[in-house]
């Protein structure tokens, strides 16, 4: 007996001391700036601001409340143009409140916009009022330039022609929101300006590898986290402020991004 203690405690302690991280990595949220290079960005609309979180997973057992609290008052402090949100906000009835709360603080100067995912149960809806697009789309005016704002639904049943359709060529920039980023390997070539997802959480529990990391949560994706020119435009992965299926993140830190928009070097705005 004596042995088998000497062996077990020092276990029990190691996994207290991972369980200990993970629930530490859930809450600390990585604050980015980001410079996004466009092709076809028009010059009046270079140094565009958005705010670009997704995931929050409100209503589980989790510290998703507060990873969220920590991006909503950095971005309250940020100068933002957009605000967009790609899905799965929502995953218990009970935090509604919080929800709709959380979307009242977050004020872009045109407004907040967001697209559901798969975990959103349809209290998300009401929460997220008149700036929910579901295959559907809006134009804004900025500085003169017309905006065009693309969100797709990722429910069973959705009709990727739908997204083709909805992009509108003759506008200044479009920009596309969909809860599911390999959408990028979907649509065509030069679809949309910018694609903006989440879903994957940077695979939440990770263990490193010889080879990068072992990605635990969805263990193939095309892209991971980050920013990344697709064919289909340049797409934004956000790792996502909350925890799915366990309340711990490794290696996987809670993010919450503001986007610039610049003018790529020699193109013609």
């Amino acid at each position: 007996m004596p042995r088998a203690r000497r062996i077990l405690q020092p276990l029990g302690a190691a996994a207290a001391l991972g369980l200990g991280w993970g629930l530490f990595e859930a809450q600390w949220v990585e604050l980015n700036e980001v410079e996004v290079p466009l092709e076809r960005l028009p010059a009046e609309l270079d140094g565009l601001t958005i705010l670009h979180l997704s995931d929050f997973h409100l209503g589980t057992v989790s510290l998703n409340g507060r990873a969220l609290e920590q991006a909503v008052a950095w971005a309250e402090g940020q100068p933002i143009d957009l605000v967009l949100l790609t899905g799965d906000l929502l995953s218990r009835d009970r935090a509604e409140l919080r929800l709709r709360n959380t979307v009242a603080r977050l004020r872009g100067r045109h407004g907040v916009y967001s697209v559901l995912g798969n975990h959103d149960v349809a209290a998300a809806r009401g929460a997220l009022g008149d700036g929910l697009l579901e295959d559907s789309s809006v134009v804004l005016d900025f500085a003169g330039k017309r905006v065009q704002l693309v969100g797709g639904d990722p429910r069973p049943g959705w009709g990727r022609r739908r997204l083709e359709l909805l992009a509108d060529k003759s506008v200044d920039l479009t920009i596309l929101l969909f809860h599911y980023p390999d959408v990028s390997e979907w649509l065509p070539p030069a679809s949309y300006d910018l694609i903006v997802a989440g879903h994957l959480h940077g695979g939440q529990i990770c263990l490193p590898t010889p080879g990068g990391k072992l990605r635990l949560e969805h263990l193939h994706a095309p892209h991971w986290e980050g920013l990344h020119e697709t064919a289909a435009g340049m797409l934004h992965v956000s790792r996502g402020l909350g925890t799915g299926f366990v309340p711990f993140r490794f290696l996987a830190r809670p993010e919450a991004t503001k986007l610039t928009l610049r003018c790529r070097t020699g193109s013609t705005p």
